[in-house]
């Protein structure tokens, strides 16, 4: 089945990425303002830093083409910037080490860095900042796992339920998911600002369940089950959301699953819930728990023309 949301996922990626290169000046001729591409600074930071002093260490580590590092150590040594020496262990290879000259070119690129760090994020209040280090680093663990070929069921994440502070996240998150996924506008923030008040205001422990899904301390998902304000023994399933960058790792199924375990054990007769129709995603997850579609009614709502569905399980 195709992915509905793909093409606009791509766009946003490529957008990032035409933005991200111009925001730390990739494109010009000179990183840092200096004689290097940003390729050789990088070649200099392993060489500085880590332990890697073979060309294949190098190579593997940045992704880079044999080649291409080949000519870029080649360019270094005639500048005298890195010199060779026969490994004792393998005649055929050679470490690569940094010389006087070397070093202090890398402690100059170094120190630009640093100051170009420091200059982009003095410049944000603290809550931008936190927000911008926070995707910075949820970025970086994702690319870790694909770079690292690391089956994305490792990632280990933990449900459980709502405390103080929750209900702000979940509007944002749905605020803004669904805008940039979608195009929905802000009448449907509002729904969900309502139903979260709603849930705070009359929450029933017994019947009525929050449940976040969280990484590394992250709110990346979340899921509510209330009681049906209109039909005895009946409960809703409410605001099913898995942030983009969590998908793939089963969070949907798990969130799903503690909803029917937990209106078992308070004695409900059915869940309902309502749904798009264009949110095929969260189709699959709804009827692998059980869920079967019961009505679809077309409708106008937070800025589309859409097409609302219903969908229930039967506990009993």
């Amino acid at each position: 089945m195709a992915d509905p949301t793909l093409a606009l996922d791509a766009a946003a990626f490529r957008q990032f990425n035409r933005l991200y290169t111009r925001f730390i000046g990739t494109l010009n001729e000179g990183f840092l303002r200096t004689e290097f591409s940003r390729a050789e600074g990088r070649v200099l930071y392993e060489l500085a830093v880590n332990s890697r002093t073979q060309a294949k260490e190098i190579a593997d580590a940045l992704g880079l083409d044999a080649g291409y590092l080949s000519r870029i150590l080649t360019k270094f040594a005639k500048a005298g910037l890195v010199r060779r020496k026969t490994s004792k262990l393998d005649n055929r290879a050679a470490n690569l080490m940094l010389t006087p000259r070397g070093r202090a070119a890398f402690r100059i690129l170094n120190t630009r860095s640093e100051r170009q760090a420091r200059a982009v994020l003095r410049g944000l209040p603290p809550p931008l900042r936190a927000q911008f280090v926070s995707a910075i680093q949820t970025a970086d663990r994702i690319i870790d796992r694909i770079v690292s070929a690391k089956p994305a069921q490792e990632t280990p994440y933990i449900l459980r339920p709502h405390r103080p502070g929750d209900m702000g996240t979940v509007v944002a998150l749905e605020g803004a998911g669904y805008v940039t996924q979608f195009g929905w506008d802000g009448t449907f923030e509002a729904l969900v600002a309502r139903i979260v008040a709603d849930f705070i205001a009359s929450f029933d422990h017994q019947r009525e369940r929050c449940w976040v899904a969280e990484i590394d301390g992250l709110h990346v998902g979340h899921v509510f089950l209330v009681r049906h304000p209109e039909q005895p023994g009946t409960a809703k399933l409410r605001l099913l959301y898995v942030d983009p960058s969590a998908r793939g790792l089963g969070l949907g199924q798990a969130l799903v699953r503690e909803c029917v375990n937990f209106a078992h054990q308070a004695g409900y007769d059915r869940i309902t819930l309502w749904t798009q129709s264009i949110l095929a995603s969260a189709h699959h997850i709804y009827r692998n728990a059980g869920f079967h579609l019961v009505s679809e009614q077309p409708h106008h709502s937070f800025g589309k023309d859409l097409v609302g569905q219903t969908w229930e399980l039967e506990l009993k």
